[in-house]
């Protein structure tokens, strides 16, 4: 388990993500009993979000929170050594600035030929988290002064569904005015 110090480190050491254009790094689908399934390509439509995420499965899926991406730098700093960053569970691990002032809310992005919108609903850290990566990680992407970074990633709902592959390319598009 890491510090809060260790990861600001880690973090600040790290090469920036690129704000605007951006690569997906890894797909994730997640499974009932907290199992996480690589995935070279996946599927993403309205109704199901990422298909045969559990997400759909919920009796009353909640939309702001269909898909859920993370930075891939900030999923590697707290992933322990060895073990993959889909631990965190996230659906996307890309290379691309998340934070609030590259990615507004209301934002859309393009992954692979799905379009996707930023959400309000806040994607943060729980106990599925602590427990994975422990309390220093947690209190790191919920950090108070850090959270506008969104190191913990950022919720999307499907806005037209499409195919993503890891090293697609992510386009953030224009807001509308």
């Amino acid at each position: 388990m890491k510090s809060f110090e260790e990861l600001e480190r880690a973090w600040r050491a790290a090469a920036r993500a690129p704000a605007g254009r951006g690569v997906v790094r890894e797909i994730c689908r997640r499974l009932p009993g907290g199992v996480h399934e690589a995935l070279q390509s996946a599927q993403i439509s309205l109704e199901h979000g990422l298909e045969g995420d559990r997400w759909s499965a919920a009796d009353d899926p909640e939309r702001l929170s269909q898909i859920t991406c993370m930075n891939a730098t900030a999923a590697a700093c707290v992933a322990h050594p060895g073990s993959p960053s889909l631990a965190a569970g996230d659906n996307f691990f890309v290379d691309l600035d998340l934070s609030e002032s590259a990615l507004p809310v209301g934002a859309r992005v393009r992954l692979g030929s799905a379009l996707l919108e930023v959400t309000a609903e806040p994607h943060l850290g729980c106990s599925k988290f602590r427990q994975r990566f422990g309390p220093g990680a947690l209190r790191w992407v919920n950090h108070k002064d850090l959270r506008s970074l969104r190191l913990r990633g950022v919720n999307l709902q499907v806005v037209q569904g499409g195919t993503v592959r890891i090293g697609d390319p992510i386009e953030v598009l224009p807001l509308a005015p």
